[in-house]
């Protein structure tokens, strides 16, 4: 073939090349914006962002389990009207009943208790860095719009946020009842990523 027609075909190839994959990362954002499971997601870090700290790591802690246990519900919840897998759908339900559970647990605390010396502001920060890599994680995963296949791999990241919150509070945290708790959520959605991992390899 002639070069001076090479290069100009070299070109159009280059172009159709680089549409496809801008489409393909529009097409991926628009899937992600459609996800109500995202959507759940996006929605419990903005009230995690405006909700008020205390800098008292057992009572902040507390405060933000309740909107994360609150948002895993919901998205359990969706799980149970969109999804199609009955193995998932049994694990949704369960993430329900024991963390409405684990909500009651957290606001006895919080109707009963105040914020106490010493201050742990970096505790909040901490928090906050947990959820900002929980969103990341998320963000990088490809919606598939299979319901019971996004549920799984979010609910992974999700859990895996609680178990890095609930790290922090053993670390930063004095009070008994919620350093028992944090003991708690840690070695349950241990084995619970440990059973949503699993079922991803054998559903992908």
């Amino acid at each position: 073939m002639n070069r001076l027609f090479r290069l100009p075909i070299y070109s159009l190839l280059v172009l159709v090349s680089l549409f496809s994959a801008c489409k393909m990362d529009h097409d991926m954002d628009d899937m992600k914006h459609d996800s109500a499971l995202m959507k759940i997601m996006m929605d419990m870090m903005t009230q995690m962002d405006a909700q008020a700290k205390t800098q008292d790591p057992d009572h902040d802690f507390a405060a933000q389990m309740v909107l994360h246990h609150d948002a895993a519900i919901k998205m359990s919840e969706e799980e149970l009207r969109a999804g199609s897998n009955q193995e998932m759908k049994t694990i949704a339900q369960d993430v329900i009943t024991k963390q409405r559970a684990e909500i009651t647990q957290f606001n006895t605390f919080l109707s009963g208790h105040q914020p106490t010396q010493p201050l742990v502001p970096q505790f909040n920060q901490i928090q906050k860095t947990n959820m900002d890599r929980m969103m990341a994680a998320s963000n990088a995963r490809a919606m598939t719009m299979r319901t019971d296949v996004d549920y799984a791999a979010m609910m992974i990241d999700h859990h895996q946020a609680a178990i890095d919150n609930s790290e922090a509070l053993l670390q930063h945290g004095r009070n008994a009842t919620m350093r028992q708790l944090a003991q708690a959520i840690i070695t349950d959605q241990r084995q619970e990523i440990a059973t949503l991992q699993n079922w991803l390899t054998r559903n992908r």
